[in-house]
């Protein structure tokens, strides 16, 4: 059985810190944001020694969703303002079927990482 994992960069699994889900009423395209502490890729450099394809690999005992971020967002602070704060990396999915592999893969890394999942009391994205 397959550690369900994350990886911006071939072979370097990251830490997921949280992640949300949104729906358009208007469109139903589901709407992920994951977000995470900090970065394994970019410590040590192994940003510069691995291979990128600048998509998002989502692996799993099914196998490996691979998805295109529509926005990567690094957040910075402390002093001088260059201390990662978080990352933010949201992707669409349009298709049902799409949308239910994604959230089995969820469930997963949520079970195997030990996080839980909260319904949220806000309305969705219009």
């Amino acid at each position: 059985m397959t550690t369900p994992s994350i990886e911006f960069f071939v072979g370097i699994p990251e830490v997921l810190s949280d992640v949300r889900l949104r729906t358009n009423k208007n469109t139903g395209v589901h709407n992920v944001v994951m977000i995470f502490e900090r970065l394994n890729a970019l410590e040590k450099l192994n940003s510069f020694t691995q291979q990128s394809t600048g998509n998002l690999h989502l692996i799993d005992e099914e196998g490996e969703i691979t998805v295109k971020p529509s926005s990567t967002k690094m957040i910075f602070g402390g002093d001088d303002g260059d201390d990662l704060k978080s990352v933010k990396c949201t992707f669409e999915v349009e298709d049902e079927t799409h949308w239910e592999r994604v959230m089995r893969f969820l469930h997963r890394y949520a079970d195997a990482n030990g996080m839980g999942y909260a319904e949220s009391l806000q309305p969705s994205e219009s």
